[in-house]
């Protein structure tokens, strides 16, 4: 039986095994498992497994720059317009907080106003692609 990866799944499989060397970085790291080692990763896990899940929902309307391929609203995509962007931010500041290293948590002074500037991009090119459909279903979605 021969298996082959698609170009989407083998850079799914990329993301997913980068976001986990970093969280494997934290646990085997040498030091003590102090309740800020264990909360940040207590967020961190949770956060990537949300993540990729929500890069799975999203397909192959991935983009890096703002594109409308399709409007995706199902799955984590029916509560949340950027699941991308909430997870990854939340799974960036488990890890900062799990690093123990309180000044790089001014990393995400400059992380989160990216990713409200680029929500704020793509939430125009749906609304231009798909107009009321877009806007009745940012209407029941947060962020």
């Amino acid at each position: 039986m021969r298996i082959t990866l698609d170009r989407f799944t083998a850079f799914l499989i990329f993301q997913l095994c980068a976001a986990l060397m970093v969280i494997l970085v934290i646990v085997f790291r040498p030091g003590p498992w102090s309740a800020a080692r264990w909360t940040g990763l207590g967020i961190a896990v949770p956060a990537a497994v949300l993540l990729f899940i929500a890069r799975w929902q999203l397909g192959r309307s991935f983009s890096v720059t703002p594109q409308a391929r399709q409007l995706v609203t199902h799955g984590l995509y029916s509560r949340i317009r950027n699941p991308i962007y909430v997870f990854s931010g939340l799974m960036v500041a488990g890890i900062l907080i799990a690093l123990q290293r309180p000044y790089s948590l001014l990393f995400l002074i400059v992380l989160i106003p990216v990713q409200v500037f680029r929500a704020d991009k793509e939430s125009k090119v749906l609304e231009a692609k798909f107009g009321e459909a877009y806007r009745e279903y940012r209407a029941k979605t947060w962020f």
